[in-house]
Order: structure tokens, then sequence, then C-alpha cells
């Protein structure tokens, strides 16, 4: 059955609209990006980008939820992140206040009680007053649930996450629903778009790639490097982002325990505008190398190769 198409889908009809909404907001979209952001908007799927840190996974869907007009909400992924801080908590405090203001109210409510069993029978007809959407504390997955407009909802670095949490996603990401017990199942009022990332330092499970289409992001060539440097950095000399492009791309063959990411070339291109460098001179980059590079036995290979 094909998916009833979403504005999101209106707003991005196209996989050229894809490539130029997002060159427009100043991301440089290969069409092996776009046409995987176009199907996985026209087919409400989620899509999984994987690959290394800095080459944009992050800025993929926060371009895409400004290109959509649709809110973003994030959920980092982390060691030990288990359902209570993804999903929803239960605002105990709250409810604790709200029991210490109405004692006098459950005095009078239990005073016509004969015995314990009656009391407590009494009082759990009233669980619904404390356990309601009044104390419900979303986290984002919920958040993403219950959203009334369009989100695009990002679980960041999904391989940093435990198995035991991404087997919990399997259900979220096929019926967008959860089930609360003092609630009920609780569905989503639009499904969201999910992208999630991945660095790549664990295998995900066959399970949850099934139910994404799939997306490798690598380091950018010389030539897409070059346009997003330009983009980002406008003020830059023609001639140094060139030359900075080349570095990176050669410190990028040496096998570096960190290789620069784009996000570092960037970094490393508005430092040398306000340093005012209009070329890439061996003292200046001895003088800014810890900019681009953040190891210093990287550096340190890296000042010896380009003295060669």
């Amino acid at each position: 059955m094909t998916p009833t198409p979403s504005l999101a889908a209106c707003q991005l009809p196209s996989v050229s609209a894809v490539m130029e909404q997002f060159t427009a907001a100043d991301y440089v979209c290969s069409k092996e990006t776009a046409t995987a952001i176009f199907l996985m908007i026209q087919l409400q799927r989620p899509l999984l980008v994987e690959g290394p840190p800095g080459v944009g996974k992050t800025e993929l869907a926060k371009v895409l939820a400004q290109t959509t007009e649709a809110q973003l909400i994030r959920l980092q992924c982390y060691e030990g992140l288990d359902e209570a801080k993804a999903l929803y908590e239960w605002e105990y405090s709250k409810q604790l206040l709200y029991v210490q203001m109405l004692k006098e109210q459950l005095g009078t409510l239990l005073a016509n009680t004969t015995s314990l069993n009656d009391a407590v029978a009494l009082l759990q007809g009233q669980e619904s007053a404390f356990f309601s959407r009044h104390f419900l504390l979303p986290r984002p997955l919920l958040q993403a649930i219950l959203a009334p407009q369009r989100t695009v909802l990002l679980i960041d670095e999904i391989d940093r996450a435990d198995q035991e949490f991404e087997a919990f996603l399997l259900e979220i990401l096929s019926d967008f629903q959860v089930s609360i017990p003092e609630l009920g199942t609780l569905h989503a009022v639009q499904r969201p778009l999910v992208v999630l990332t991945s660095n790549a330092t664990r295998n995900l499970s066959e399970a949850l790639k099934r139910r994404c289409f799939y997306l490798y992001i690598d380091h950018p060539t010389v030539a897409i490097e070059l346009q997003i440097v330009q983009r980002k950095v406008p003020a830059i000399d023609q001639r140094l982002a060139t030359h900075i492009v080349q570095f990176v791309q050669r410190t990028r063959q040496m096998s570096l325990r960190k290789p620069p990411s784009i996000s570092e070339t960037l970094d490393w291109a508005l430092a040398l505008v306000v340093l005012g460098a209009s070329v890439l001179s061996r003292e200046l980059i001895v003088d800014t190398l810890n900019i681009l590079l953040k190891d210093k036995d990287d550096i340190a290979r890296t000042l010896r190769e380009a003295g060669r």
C-alpha cells in the first residue's frame, strides 16, 4: 500500500527539488543523497545515515527539518540510554506536590471508609487523576509521536546506544505508537520523518536496517569539499580555499588516528580568514594545524610529511 503523500512530500516533490532546496540551505547534496531523502519522504520510511564523524549526517536532519518547515526533535544516544530517558517519565515530584496540596480532600474522601481494603479500593479509583497526561513528562520519542505539527525525529549516533535499546526502537519505528499502562496506546498524530545516524563504531542489527533506507556518506571529493568551503566561508579567497581543501584531502590519505572532518575543514578555513591569510604557507600551517587536527601524533606526522 502506497503511503498517503505528506506535506513534506509536496514541498520536496522530486530529487532535483531536494538538491535545490538543500543547496539553498548551504548543504551541498549529491544526487545519491538527494535520492535517498526524496524516497524516505515519499515512502515514509526511516533513513539510516552512516559514515565517519563530521561528514554532515546530523546536519542533513537539521536541513531536512528546515526545508520541510518541520520541528526538529533530537534524541542523542549514549551508552546506558534506556526507555525512560528516550520515551517518557512520570513527574513523581509533581504528583507528590499535588498529593500534599490535596491532603485535606483525600482525608474527606476516606472519612467514610470502614476498613483498609475499602480505603485502598477507593484510592485505586482515583489513580487516573494522578496518572494523566498532566503528570506525563514526554522525552524525545514520545514528543515526536504526540507532536501536532510536522516533525523530523533525529536519533543521533544510534551505534552508541546498547543493543537492548536498539531492539526497543523496532516497534516505535514500525508503528509509531507506544503503550503506556496507565493511559493506553498513544498513536502518532503525524508520522514523523526519522533520520538515524551512525558513526559505524559497531554493527547495527539486521532488524533495524530492514526498517530503514540506508545512506552512506563518506568524506567528500575535492570538488564537493571546495564547494562546501566556498558556501560556508563566503569571504575566503578562492586560491586559499583551493589550497586548504587540497591539503586536507592529502592528510586524509595518511591513515591518521583522527582524519579531519568537514566541520574541522570549515573551522580551519574560518580561522585562516580571520588571520587575513591569502595563501597557505608552511609557517601558517605550523601555527594553525591544531585547529584542523586534534591529535598531537597526527599533527607531528602531518608536519613531517608537509616538510618533505
